[in-house]
C-alpha cells in the first residue's frame, strides 16, 4: 500500500535527529511513514544516528539531492561520479533504498536553447554509470524531471522514461513532482501516464512551494490518476519551508512559501489525506 512521505525542508534545512524525534508525534498524527533526507552535503549527515532512529520509530528513509553548480556531467564525469559516491554510501548506511532527485545534473543549470543530441547522449551515459555504482551499494537511483527554469535536460514524464529506456538499468526509475508537472506536463494525468513502469517515486509539491492547498496544483486530478495507474509506491509531501543555503538560489527561494511555517505539516499533511480519500487513494 502506498506511503506518505515527508520532505525534511517542511521542518528544517539540514536534517537533524534531533529536530526530527520532536516531530514523531506529528508524524503518527499524520501517518508520515516516510521521511526524505537532503544529501546536498551527505558529510552533514550523522549516518549511525540516523539509521538508529530509522530502525527506532519504523520510519523509511529515502535520500535526495541535486548536483551542485559546478559539476558537468557530460563534460567530466568523473566529477560528477565522485560527487555520487559518497552520497550513495551515505544513502545505504542509513537504510534508504534508493537516491533520487536530480542525479542527472545541475538545477539551474540552463543552455537557453533546446538540448542537443550530444547532451543527450552524455547525460545517458552518466546515468549509465550512476546507475552502475549506485547499484554496487544496493540502490536505485531516481531522475527527478525539472522545469524548464531549472534544467532543459529533462522536463516531463516522457522525457524520463525515454531517458530509462535509453539506458537500459533496472534500477533506474522516474522521480516526478507536481511543482515541475504543473508548469511542464500537458496535464497531471498524462505525466503521471507517460511514465509507465518507470514511475518510482511522486513529490506532492503545491504550486506556490507552500502547504498543499494553499495554490493551483488539482490534487483531485492527482490523486485520482495515482489510483487510476495503481501507484503503490511512495508519495512525499515537498515544501521550501526551510531551504539548505546551498541549493536556496537554484530554486528561486528568496521569500517564505507559508505565512505561517507551522501550516505546511499542521495543514498540508491533513488536507493531502482527505484529497486522497476522496479520490480512493489509500495510504497505509
Amino acid at each position: 500500500m502506498a506511503r506518505l512521505g515527508l520532505h525534511t525542508f517542511a521542518a528544517a534545512p539540514r536534517w537533524d535527529v534531533a529536530a526530527m524525534r520532536a516531530l514523531l508525534p506529528k508524524f503518527e498524527t499524520h501517518k508520515v511513514r516516510v521521511l526524505e533526507i537532503p544529501l546536498l552535503d551527505p558529510a552533514e549527515i550523522d549516518v549511525t544516528g540516523t539509521r538508529a532512529f530509522c530502525e527506532e520509530t519504523g520510519i523509511e528513509p529515502v535520500c535526495s539531492l541535486g548536483l551542485p553548480d559546478d559539476i558537468d556531467v557530460i563534460s567530466d564525469p568523473e566529477v560528477g561520479l565522485a560527487f555520487l559516491k559518497p552520497a550513495f554510501e551515505v544513502a545505504s548506511g542509513v537504510g534508504s533504498a534508493a537516491l533520487a532527485g536530480v542525479t542527472y545534473g545541475t538545477i539551474g543549470k540552463i543552455s537557453g536553447a533546446p538540448r542537443t543530441q550530444a547532451e543527450v547522449d552524455g547525460t545517458c551515459r552518466f546515468i549509465e554509470r550512476a546507475a552502475k555504482l549506485a547499484a554496487e551499494h544496493g540502490l536505485r537511483i531516481g531522475l527527478e524531471p525539472c522545469n524548464r527554469y531549472e534544467t532543459h535536460i529533462m522536463n516531463t514524464g516522457a522525457d524520463g522514461r525515454a531517458y530509462c529506456e535509453a539506458v537500459g538499468a533496472e534500477n533506474v526509475f522516474i522521480h516526478l513532482d507536481t511543482y515541475h508537472m504543473n508548469i511542464e506536463e500537458t496535464s497531471y494525468a498524462q505525466g503521471f501516464r507517460d511514465c509507465g513502469e518507470f514511475l518510482g517515486y511522486v513529490h506532492l509539491s503545491e504550486a506556490n512551494r507552500g502547504a498543499p492547498g494553499s495554490g493551483t496544483i488539482n490534487w483531485t486530478e492527482v490523486y485520482e490518476t495515482l489510483a487510476e495507474i495503481g501507484f503503490d509506491g511512495v508519495t512525499t509531501l515537498e515544501s521550501m519551508n526551510h531551504v539548505h543555503p546551498a541549493i536556496a538560489s537554484a530554486l528561486a527561494i528568496w521569500r517564505p512559501v507559508a505565512l505561517n511555517p507551522d501550516d505546511v505539516i499542521d495543514v498540508g499533511l491533513p488536507f493531502l489525506h482527505r484529497a486522497a480519500e476522496a479520490a480512493g487513494y489509500r495510504y497505509e
